[in-house]
């Protein structure tokens, strides 16, 4: 009777001496097998990109008719810097948050004007999606003032409705000012869309500064014209309206011809419905000379019967000394 009640004890003593050896290795070996994935890259190596050969391009396909085109992949894209192909490193299509800037003329001319600028203004903001941020901007005065700092409240400031049209106007101080807020920011797409009337009559840096501060901070620079003429007088260092085409041209953007304000809501919405149907590509340049030069940026897509946008290229890193 006695060996009857002491075999089972012994069986499991001996069970439980052992079970804590069986399933040790077994989960850790399950958790480590998605770190050997490779990681897409992340908003933080956009900014790290500023430092190495690495080129980023937001691209916006259409057809005919000015739909926006998906489904296509990176080996329907070649890329060109300075007539040599380089290789893709990465490819995408998808709704990233974005990143903008809203810069509002204030100057003297835009006074019958103040009104559709907030109106238009209102509605971007109520067109953003979760995750989209945006700031606001003024100039006017020979001033430019940041009447809201970024956030991804859908909400405009007393700011904005409390402005005022006086004096000259700042628009390449107001870009390279939006353009070096930006350059912080961790987002993929930045852009910064300008609302203006007339040509630049008094800015401390030049356009080719301000398109300079644009192309390194990867920003897209849409504009909307609302002088109502198509020609500006002399008073400007520069046409306005071509500058502003010119701007947009150059960062892969959108010009909006706008006489009078008549289609400023439309252009506004507008630019929020592209900046969620672009293709992000990069590519590490194969020149590695560190001379501050401009390099032309080309990008065809196979598809003759499609048009494409991006910008025409960017001004490479300088050698520090």
């Amino acid at each position: 009777m006695l060996m009857f009640l002491i075999i089972p004890f012994l069986v499991i003593l001996c069970l439980n001496s052992t079970t804590p050896q069986i399933p040790v290795q077994t989960p850790v070996q399950k958790q480590q097998e998605p770190q050997k994935k490779p990681v897409p890259p992340g908003p933080d190596d956009e900014i790290i990109s500023l430092e190495t050969n690495l080129v980023v391009l937001n691209v916006t396909v259409t057809d005919a008719r000015e739909r926006y085109v998906s489904g296509l992949k990176a080996e329907d894209f070649n890329v060109f810097e300075d007539n040599a192909r380089q290789k893709i490193e990465s490819f995408g299509f998808e709704e990233t948050p974005f990143a903008s800037a809203i810069l509002l003329d204030t100057s003297a001319s835009m006074e019958r004007k103040l009104s559709l600028e907030r109106a238009a203004c209102a509605n971007f903001v109520e067109g953003i999606r979760e995750g989209d941020c945006f700031a606001i901007f003024s100039f006017g005065n020979a001033k430019v003032r940041k009447l809201q700092d970024f956030t991804e409240i859908r909400d405009i400031p007393d700011a904005v409705w409390d402005m005022r049209a006086d004096g000259n106007t700042p628009l390449y101080d107001a870009i390279a000012q939006a353009s070096e807020a930006l350059s912080g920011r961790r987002e993929r797409r930045r852009a910064i869309l300008i609302v203006s009337d007339g040509a630049d009559t008094q800015s401390r840096v030049s356009l080719d500064q301000a398109l300079r501060k644009a192309l390194t901070a990867h920003v897209l620079v849409y504009s909307v014209d609302m002088s109502d003429a198509s020609v500006y007088g002399s008073a400007g260092r520069d046409s306005g309206a071509d500058v502003l085409k010119s701007m947009a041209v150059k960062t892969g953007a959108r010009f909006f011809k706008s006489p009078g304000g008549s289609q400023l809501r439309e252009a506004f919405s507008s630019t929020v419905e592209e900046l969620r149907h672009q293709y992000t590509i990069t590519y590490e340049s194969t020149n590695e000379r560190l001379d501050g030069k401009w390099r032309a940026v080309s990008v065809k897509v196979k598809d003759l019967l499609l048009n494409l946008r991006t910008r025409q290229g960017y001004y490479a890193r300088k050698k520090k000394d």
